[in-house]
């Protein structure tokens, strides 16, 4: 049953840690770890999806993680297209519209031709799942930044014009709300170089528990946490007597 009201996230984004980990543990090799991640992330939207949370992103794979072995790499641009041909029609179904952020660039032109015809099939729907795929948060603002200075030079946008809201009308999803939630899993404390713009105001939940172990009760207890936040935004907290300011 799909939840409602102001304490449910519109938007959570994920920082999926923890595979190698899985994998080491067991003996298996770490490409195991990303297969039984892959089936984490299938649950994850389905869990979405009875909250009643509309965006869902996911940090797939890093710019900086391009610099694994080439084993691993491959195994994971392999896993992703594997990811998409099974779970295309349940996206459809559920009627999920895909979304890339990244350096497309980066992508091997069949990996991307798959995403794009998915996005293109997809574009439709509400509900979204944005996948950060060849991303860095600061890559994305230098991005923004150039593309900004391009319309400055061109005399299509003002030196003294350019806001808050000039950056974030450059960046890669501009339409899609702030992350209210970010979650990470396997425990560490730190953001990874993960929507670095757009986080300024995201509440934050780290667990211990691994990706692949990742389950409904983990995901409860990460919203649970996040109704229980007195969310300030700068301003003054409901506990001193005084509204809200948003």
């Amino acid at each position: 049953m799909e939840a409602s009201g102001n304490n449910v996230p519109r938007h959570i984004a994920m920082i999926m840690d923890g595979n190698g980990r899985w994998a080491r543990q067991r003996g298996q090799p770490r490409l195991a770890g990303h297969e039984a991640g892959a089936e984490t992330v299938r649950r994850v939207l389905n869990y979405c999806r009875d909250a009643g949370v509309r965006h869902l992103t996911l940090y797939a794979f890093s710019t900086e993680n391009w610099s694994r072995s080439e084993d691993e790499v491959s195994g994971l641009m392999t896993l992703l297209g594997k990811f998409i041909r099974r779970y295309k029609r349940d996206l459809i179904k559920r009627q999920v519209r895909l979304r890339v952020i990244g350096r497309r660039e980066d992508l091997s032109a069949q990996l991307l031709g798959q995403l794009e015809r998915l996005e293109r099939e997809t574009s439709g729907f509400e509900r979204q799942l944005i996948v950060a795929l060849s991303y860095s948060g600061r890559s994305e603002l230098a991005r923004a930044a150039r593309l900004i200075a391009e319309k400055v030079k061109a005399g299509q946008i003002a030196p003294e014009n350019i806001s808050e809201a000039t950056v974030t009308e450059h960046l890669y999803a501009p339409d899609v709300p702030d992350p209210d939630l970010i979650i990470r899993t396997s425990g560490e404390m730190r953001i990874s170089n993960f929507l670095l713009w757009q986080c300024a105001y995201s509440e934050f939940y780290v667990t211990p528990v691994l990706w692949p172990d990742f389950q409904e009760q983990d995901f409860n207890a990460a919203l649970e946490a996040y109704a229980a936040r007195d969310r300030r935004y700068g301003g003054v907290g409901q506990e001193c007597g005084q509204e809200v300011m948003r």
